[in-house]
């Protein structure tokens, strides 16, 4: 791990993505910050959706991270931490990563992590560039079920068609998951590591690792954004850019931003 990256650890805050935003609207950033809540009382997800943290039953986090390149220029992003997630936990519980495939964890574009097509945690980023000649900051937020997936599913509101599961899933019955802290750190050495490439190469150095992982590829998927008509098309996986993209009749169109989920066929 960077001896760079200041780590914090809190108690309880309301949301550990705004905590970073904010500092960095202040001009506070220096060097990349992690800062995981025990609680999150008003954790967040995308689309201004909520995200309740369970003590315990959840991990919560953000990673503030440089980087020497305008905002849109870090196409892509999400999927490379997408990556870098399914890498940590396999770290963390000292499986392989092709193991955890058979078992059922995916990704789901463009910020999900999914186990048996259940919703295992979530990616959020946020940031930006104050000016022309500063760095731009990325505050990158993750929230990831740890244990009772029942429990969790029934005090939250998922806002979705997804159930929702949880890591100690992906463990052998006699075997205890490993300590919060432990996984927390295998991430963001796993974070730094994709990051470091992701700076370097960008999203097309990844491409080819994230298709094995996209959950929808080649199926029929809806796409929804705010305010805007749903498209429905065959998913045909991701361009070099990371943008979705997606078939109709005989013709592929690219989708930047929206919210993916499977049609339900009539």
């Amino acid at each position: 791990m960077s001896p760079n990256c200041i780590l914090e650890r809190v108690a309880a805050t309301k949301s550990t993505n705004d905590d970073l935003l904010a500092r960095w609207r202040a001009g506070e950033l220096i060097d990349p910050v992690a800062r995981i809540a025990h609680e999150q009382t008003s954790g967040k997800g995308r689309a201004g959706r909520a995200w309740l943290s369970n003590p315990e039953d959840t991990l919560c986090f953000s990673l503030a991270y440089p980087f020497d390149k305008r905002p849109n220029e870090l196409s892509g992003l999400s999927l490379v931490i997408g990556l870098a997630v399914v890498s940590g936990i396999a770290e963390a519980l000292g499986a392989n990563e092709h193991a955890l495939y058979q078992q059922g964890l995916r990704l789901k574009w463009p910020n999900d992590l999914l186990l048996n097509h259940s919703k295992l945690g979530g990616i959020l980023i946020e940031g930006g560039q104050s000016n022309p000649n500063s760095p731009t900051w990325m505050v990158i937020g993750l929230g990831l079920n740890l244990r009772n997936a029942l429990l969790i599913a029934k005090n939250l509101d998922v806002q979705s068609s997804l159930g929702v599961a949880a890591l100690d899933q992906l463990v052998p019955h006699q075997k205890p998951l490993p300590d919060t802290e432990f996984i927390w750190l295998k991430l963001i050495d796993s974070f730094e590591k994709h990051l470091a490439q992701f700076k370097q190469h960008g999203f097309g150095y990844f491409k080819n690792s994230w298709a094995p992982w996209d959950a929808y590829n080649n199926q029929s998927v809806c796409i929804s954004g705010a305010g805007k008509e749903p498209i429905i098309g065959i998913s045909g996986g991701v361009d070099d850019t990371g943008a979705l993209i997606l078939k109709q009749q005989g013709k592929s169109i690219v989708i930047h931003a929206g919210d993916v989920s499977l049609r339900v066929q009539s």
